[in-house]
Formats: C-alpha cells, structure tokens, sequence
C-alpha cells in the first residue's frame, strides 16, 4: 500500500507541475499574453527542486522499508533530472535546433 501511495503522489506532483503550472501561470487577453516567462520558469524550477527535496527527505528520514526507500530515491532522481534539463533549458545549454535540423532533414528525405 505504501508503494502505491509513493507511486500516485508523486505521478500527480508530476503532472501538477509540467501541466498545471504552466496553465496556471500564463494569463492571456486574445493573442497577447501578459506573464512573463521568468514567472513560469521561476515557479517550475522551485517545483521541481521542492519535489526532489521532499523525496529526499522522504527516502532519508520518513519511509522505513527498503523497496519502498528505493522507490523514493528513484523518484528523487527523475525529478532531479528534470531539474536539471529545466535548468539547462533555461540557460541555453540545450537546444533543439539540431533536433529540429534532423526531423527536417528526415521529412525531405523519406
């Protein structure tokens, strides 16, 4: 039972985050939007970076069993690698422009 209730908080802290947040925190009038984009990445990079934290502390100090402690570093991991792609993503390490390149390249060619 503890599995699945690890399991479930933290898919719906998951799909919180990548799609309510954003929802959330853009205001649009017509095709004018009105919020900034630093407030969006602000508030996903402090979501993302309180749910790694709270797995952390959940696998160190409250979960007792160790499939289940394992779970909780499993998922202190994917929201830390989002974290970091996020964090990446903001200060341009990663682009997708050589992405974009390939699938157009693959578009024309097959």
């Amino acid at each position: 039972m503890g599995r699945l209730l690890i399991i479930l908080a933290n898919c719906a802290l998951l799909v919180l985050l990548l799609l309510g947040l954003p929802a959330a925190a853009r205001i649009q009038w017509g095709d004018v939007q009105f919020s900034s984009a630093a407030t969006n990445q602000k508030l996903m990079f402090g979501g993302l970076a309180s749910a790694a934290a709270l797995n952390f502390f959940a696998a160190i100090f409250l979960v007792r069993p160790r499939p289940q402690k394992i779970l909780c570093w499993e998922w202190a991991a994917v929201f830390s690698v989002l974290l970091l792609a996020s964090y990446c993503q903001i200060r341009r390490y990663l682009d997708f422009a050589g992405l974009t390149r390939m699938l157009q390249w693959l578009q024309n060619h097959l």
